[in-house]
C-alpha cells in the first residue's frame, strides 16, 4: 500500500469541476487546509456563494473520489459557505450589515421580473444566506403581496431615522408599499422617485444581510441610473420572455448597465414554453431559444429558462412563491439553482471596477 501525500489529494480533486465556479476546488482556490495523517485524509473546502442545498452532495463525491485513492483508508470532506463582499463600482462606499447587492432587472414590463426577484431571495434564503428584498419598482410595488405581507402594514420606525424590514418568508422586505395607500398611485417625477429609492436603500436598517435583492421598475431611466451612481451594485440579472418584443427592450438593460460599470451576471428567460395541463402537448408562445440567443450575443450566461405555469403565477399572488410553495418541485429547483449561480458569479467578477463615464451633452 503506498503513502498518501498532499499533492496526490489535490491531484483527485482537480479532476472533479465546480458546476458554479466551473473550476475545479484547487484552481478555484476553495482548498483551506488538506491533512493526511496516515491511510487518513482530511479535507477543508470553502465556497464564496451560498449552497446550502449542494455542498452535502459535492462533499460527498469529493470524499468517495478520495477515498478511491490507493493507501486511503477513510476521508473526510468539510464543506464551508463564506460569503465576502462584492461591489463592482469601487468609488462608492457599502451599504451598512449589506454583503452584496443583486439588481434584477428588465427592459420591459410583464416578463416576470418581480416573481424572479422573489424567488431568487427565497432561494438563496433556502441556500443558507441571509436575505433582504428591495421592492424598487416605486409606482408598481409587488413584492409585499408576493412575501403575504397584509395590506396596510408599516414598518416600525427605529432612532427616529432608521426604517426596520418586515421579515416573511425567513427574508428582510421593504418596499415603497409599506409607506403609502395600496389604492394611491404615485404619482411623482423621476427625482422624487429617484430619491425615494435612496432613502429606502440607504435609511433602512438591514440585518447582517449576505444578499441584498433589488427588485428594479422596468426601463432604463432615472431608478437604473440613480441605482448605478449611489449604490454599491455587485451585479444585476436580466428577467425577459423568448419574445422578440421583449429581448429588444432586455437588449437595452443589457447596454445600460455595461455603460455604468455593473456586471451583467445572466439572463433568466421567463415564460420558455407551455405544457399543457391536460394533454401535455409543449407550446413555445412566445417564441424559442431568444434567452440563450440574448446570453450569446452579450457573452454573459443563460442562468434559468422557467415555463409559463399557472401555478407560478398563483403561488406568487397568493403570498407564497414557488420555492417555499413547493420546495421540491422541479420549478423550485430551478430557482435554487439560479440562487447558486448568481452567488458564484459574483464571486468570479472582477474585484475592482473602472470609475464612473463622464457623461457629456453635445449639439451634434
Amino acid at each position: 500500500m503506498s503513502a498518501v501525500n498532499r499533492a496526490a489529494v489535490e491531484a483527485v480533486l482537480r479532476q472533479y469541476t465546480d458546476p458554479y465556479l466551473n473550476q475545479d476546488p484547487v484552481s478555484a482556490g476553495c482548498v483551506r487546509a488538506i491533512e493526511v495523517q496516515g491511510d487518513q485524509v482530511s479535507v477543508q473546502l470553502e465556497l464564496g456563494y451560498a449552497a446550502g442545498l449542494f455542498k452535502s452532495g459535492w462533499a460527498q463525491m469529493l470524499q468517495m473520489a478520495i477515498e478511491g485513492l490507493d493507501g486511503v483508508r477513510s476521508a473526510t470532506v468539510d464543506i464551508q459557505c463564506v460569503i465576502a463582499p462584492h461591489k463592482a463600482q469601487a468609488q462608492i462606499p457599502g451599504l451598512a450589515n449589506v454583503k452584496n447587492v443583486v439588481a434584477v432587472a428588465s427592459g420591459k414590463g410583464g416578463v416576470g421580473k418581480s416573481t424572479t426577484a422573489a424567488n431568487l431571495a427565497l432561494a438563496l434564503a433556502r441556500e443558507g444566506a441571509r436575505v433582504g428584498i428591495l421592492d424598487a419598482d416605486i409606482y408598481g410595488p409587488s413584492q409585499g403581496v408576493m412575501f403575504g405581507i397584509a395590506e396596510g402594514t408599516r414598518p416600525k420606525v427605529k432612532d427616529q431615522k432608521w426604517f426596520v424590514p418586515i421579515e416573511s418568508l425567513g427574508v428582510e422586505v421593504m418596499s415603497m408599499a409599506f409607506l403609502t395607500d395600496d389604492n394611491t398611485p404615485m404619482v411623482w417625477r423621476g427625482p422624487m422617485v429617484s430619491g425615494a429609492l435612496l432613502q429606502l436603500v440607504t435609511q433602512t436598517a438591514w440585518g447582517d444581510l449576505d444578499y441584498l435583492v433589488i427588485d428594479m421598475p422596468p426601463g432604463t431611466g432615472d431608478i437604473q441610473l440613480t441605482l448605478a451612481q449611489k449604490v454599491p451594485v455587485a451585479g444585476s440579472v436580466i428577467v425577459t420572455t423568448p419574445q422578440d418584443l421583449a429581448l429588444l427592450d432586455a437588449k437595452k438593460g443589457v447596454e445600460m448597465f455595461r455603460k455604468v460599470n455593473i456586471p451583467v451576471l445572466g439572463v433568466v428567460e421567463n415564460m420558455a414554453v407551455h405544457i399543457c395541463s391536460n394533454c401535455g402537448h409543449a407550446e413555445h408562445l412566445f417564441g424559442e431559444g431568444g434567452g440563450e440567443k440574448l446570453a450569446t450575443q452579450y457573452g454573459v450566461e443563460l442562468l434559468a429558462s422557467l415555463p409559463l405555469s399557472m401555478l407560478i403565477r398563483e403561488q406568487a399572488d397568493g403570498g407564497k412563491p414557488t420555492v417555499v410553495a413547493e420546495p421540491d418541485s422541479q420549478i423550485a429547483m430551478i430557482y435554487q439553482e439560479l440562487a447558486r449561480h448568481v452567488g458564484a458569479r459574483i464571486v468570479l467578477q472582477e474585484a475592482t471596477a473602472p470609475a464612473m463615464p463622464t457623461i457629456t451633452v453635445s449639439d451634434d
